[in-house]
């Protein structure tokens, strides 16, 4: 389950349209997400709040042989209208989902929907219940997203760690990422990673230094294909898209990215290196989303290889396969995820997880009458005034929960189940080892979530 903090970070991308897809260290992002989730162990409590538009607070109490939590504070400069930050209205998806789908190069530095992925209307204020009402970034006419800046800084309690996050946006190519931790036990005392980002959107470079081991490094990606290489598809006169255009969605439109990355420790005077290619399908492509990578580590001897696919809107499907030329072994692991519209028990006995309700049958309109004061001065009743939406009223949500799914070559399982009770989101998992039947269950982990 992603943190509260990290869906507020998201938003923060979101708010002042940056872009986390077109950087080399997030290539192969989503079958990570989909293989490499992470399993609660213990019980774990959340409590969070979005206080205002610029401040988030979190509080974490935890129980794994000892009690622990931690507090953590973030603050921004771009107020964050757009943002469901309740737990009871935060869409699920959003806060859950693993496979990422790409966002167009057409819209980079415009604001996006943390909830859709889709640009946001700016000029009309949200209107959806949950999230906060405020009005829109463009009616203030004063936020300057090119200049945006956030803080974040945690405490973990008792070991007295100290985590802490900087990012300052120079303009909407430019952006420096610095984060620190502090602890006794690390050399000096803590370590700092230093990030200079810069996203043209055809391209992204990214500069790194860390105090740790003196790193220095250099990441960069180059996007072509898609609409990396021909503009946005424009809609026709009939309010379609014109025939090429057409034709074009209809076979694998996607996108390909190719990049790498040097880096140098510059006290043990060692380096490394890797190359990396990835294919992805865009938003209007109409068939099957699907994103292939390939990475090469040539030092090491290293391949990996991964595939995932959004087989349905509620079935994810990723596949990772590594391989090292030097000593020929090799690993592999599949996850998978699927979503539900019922409740656990209704899920795991065998219900659909797209169980639709029958349509009612449609009947026909009555036709309205005349009223009698109408009818005596000859004229037609005024139309009635349309009835407005009522914010309060929650719209049927499209899921209620997920199931998480891993197995790697060492038979060793992952299960997980995060959904919504009420106002609480709650994540569920257990590992299992099927090399040691007598004992399998190695972890098992409750965590709570409840934010305002």
């Amino acid at each position: 389950m992603r943190e509260f903090m990290h869906h507020i970070l998201n938003a923060f991308n979101g708010a002042t349209g940056w872009n986390e897809d077109n950087t080399y260290r997030q290539l192969d992002v989503t079958a990570r997400e989909l293989i490499d989730f992470q399993l609660p162990r213990g019980l774990k409590l959340t409590l969070s709040s979005l206080a205002t538009p610029h401040f988030a607070t979190s509080y974490t109490l935890g129980s794994i042989d000892i009690v622990d939590g931690s507090i953590s504070y973030l603050y921004t400069s771009t107020p964050l209208y757009n943002v469901a930050a309740q737990s009871d209205r935060i869409t699920l998806p959003a806060l859950l989902r693993s496979y990422r789908k790409l966002h167009d190069l057409g819209s980079r530095g415009k604001p996006w929907s943390v909830a859709t992925d889709a640009p946001l209307d700016s000029a009309s204020p949200p209107v959806a219940a949950g999230v906060n009402k405020y009005p829109s970034t463009t009616a203030l006419g004063v936020l300057d997203r090119d200049r945006s800046s956030l803080l974040y800084g945690r405490l973990y309690l008792p070991q007295s760690l100290l985590e802490g996050l900087t990012i300052k946006r120079f303009s909407s190519a430019l952006q420096v990422h610095l984060s620190a931790v502090s602890e006794q036990s690390l050399r000096n005392g803590g370590t700092m990673l230093g990030l200079v980002q810069y996203d043209k959107g055809k391209y992204g470079v990214e500069g790194l230094a860390s105090t740790d081991g003196g790193l220095l490094g250099v990441r960069g990606l180059y996007n072509f294909g898609g609409d990396a290489s021909s503009p946005a598809p424009t809609p026709s006169a009939a309010g379609g898209l014109t025939t090429e255009n057409s034709v074009e969605k209809d076979r694998i439109y996607g996108r390909f990215s190719a990049g790498g990355e040097l880096y140098y420790g510059t006290l043990n005077k060692s380096g490394g290196m890797s190359l990396g290619m990835r294919f992805a399908t865009l938003p209007a492509h109409r068939g099957t989303p699907l994103t292939a990578t390939l990475t090469v580590n040539p030092l090491m001897g290293n391949i990996n290889a991964t595939y995932s696919v959004l087989a349905k809107q509620y079935c994810s499907l990723a596949t990772r396969m590594e391989f090292n030329v030097y000593s020929y072994e090799s690993e592999w692991a599949v996850g998978m995820e699927l979503w539900s519209n019922r409740k656990p028990a209704g899920f795991l006995l065998g219900a659909s997880p797209t169980a639709v309700e029958s349509e009612p049958v449609a009947q026909r309109p009555k036709i309205k009458e005349r009223s009698f004061q109408a009818k005596m001065e000859w004229r037609l009743d005024d139309e009635p005034e349309p009835e407005k939406p009522n914010p309060a009223v929650a719209t049927k949500e499209e899921y209620l929960g997920v199931l998480k799914a891993r197995l790697d070559h060492n038979l060793r399982i992952g299960l997980l189940w995060e959904g919504r009770i009420k106002s609480l989101i709650f994540s569920l998992g257990t590992g299992v080892d099927l090399h040691k039947l007598g004992e399998p269950f190695r972890s098992l982990g409750l965590e709570i979530q409840y934010s305002s």
